[in-house]
C-alpha cells in the first residue's frame, strides 16, 4: 500500500446532472480510479456524494466532476468541502444511492 494520505471529500454538482446518466458515470469513474463512496440525486436537481481513497486519485476524480461527468450533462460547477485526512475507508465500493 502507498504511503499517499487517504482522503474523504463531500461534492455537489450542479448544472443539468440529473437525467443524463450523471450517477452512473460517476460510479464508473470512481471505481475506475478505485475510489470508494456514493452518489445521489437531490430534490435541488444537483448530484451530491462523498469520494474517499488516496489523494491523487480524488484529486483526479474532483477534476472529473469539475469538468468532464456525462457525456450529455452541462456542468456549470462543483463545489467540494469536508475534506479530511482519514485513517481508513469507510465505504466497501462506490454506489449509487436511491431515495
Amino acid at each position: 500500500m502507498s504511503s499517499e494520505d487517504l482522503l474523504s471529500v463531500d461534492y455537489e454538482v450542479f448544472g443539468r446532472v440529473q437525467g443524463v446518466f450523471f450517477r452512473k458515470f460517476t460510479q464508473a469513474e470512481g471505481k475506475k480510479l478505485g475510489l470508494v463512496g456514493w452518489v445521489r440525486n437531490t430534490e435541488e436537481g444537483t448530484v451530491e456524494g462523498q469520494l474517499q481513497g488516496p489523494r491523487s486519485k480524488v484529486t483526479e476524480m474532483q477534476d472529473w466532476l469539475r469538468n468532464t461527468g456525462s457525456p450529455q450533462s452541462k456542468i456549470i460547477k462543483a463545489e467540494f468541502k469536508n475534506e479530511k485526512i482519514i485513517q481508513s475507508l469507510e465505504h466497501s465500493t462506490f454506489k449509487v444511492v436511491r431515495p
